[in-house]
C-alpha cells in the first residue's frame, strides 16, 4: 500500500531520490537536454511535490507545475531502485492525474527523455493516454526529449 503526501521536500529520504532523479536525467541527457527541476525549483510557487511512501520507505515522487488555468506539466516523476516495477510510478501517476482534474487543469503535459533508459517511463504515460505531441511552454525541439499531453 502507498500512502502520497504533499512533501516539503526537507527530509534527507526526499531529498536523495532528488538527487538520485537529477543524476539519472544526466546520464541519460546532454546538459542542455536536462529539464528536470532542483530543490530550488520544486519549491517554487505554482509547483505540487508529493512523495509516495511504503511503510517508512521512499518509493517514489512526483510533481505538478501549473502551466496556467487549464494546464499543468508533469515533472519530476522518479520510482526509487527498489520499487521499479512494482506500481509505484502508476500510483503517482494516477494521484496526479486525480489533484490536476481536482485543481480544475484540463489538460497535462509533460516532457520526457528519448532514450532507452526512458522506454518504461514512455510505456507507463502511453497506456495512461498521454500522447505524443510537439514542444509546449518554453520546450523547443530536441532530439533527446519526447513531449506528451493528456486531456483530462
Amino acid at each position: 500500500m502507498l500512502s502520497v503526501r504533499v512533501d516539503d521536500l526537507s527530509g534527507a529520504e526526499i531529498q536523495a531520490l532528488v538527487k538520485r532523479h537529477l543524476a539519472g536525467m544526466h546520464e541519460n541527457s546532454p546538459p542542455e537536454s536536462v529539464h528536470a527541476l532542483d530543490l530550488d525549483k520544486l519549491r517554487q510557487p505554482g509547483v505540487t511535490f508529493w512523495s509516495g511512501w511504503s511503510g517508512d520507505q521512499i518509493a517514489v515522487m512526483g510533481a505538478l507545475k501549473r502551466l496556467d488555468a487549464a494546464n499543468g506539466e508533469i515533472k519530476s516523476m522518479r520510482v526509487a531502485d527498489a520499487f521499479l516495477g512494482k506500481g509505484a510510478g502508476r500510483a503517482m501517476l494516477e494521484h496526479i492525474v486525480a489533484e490536476a482534474r481536482a485543481m480544475g487543469i484540463g489538460t497535462l503535459w509533460l516532457e520526457t527523455g528519448s532514450t532507452d533508459a526512458f522506454v518504461p517511463a514512455l510505456k507507463l504515460y502511453e497506456s495512461a493516454g498521454f500522447e505524443v505531441c510537439g514542444p509546449f511552454g518554453g520546450y523547443t525541439l530536441d532530439p533527446f526529449s519526447v513531449f506528451m499531453k493528456r486531456d483530462l
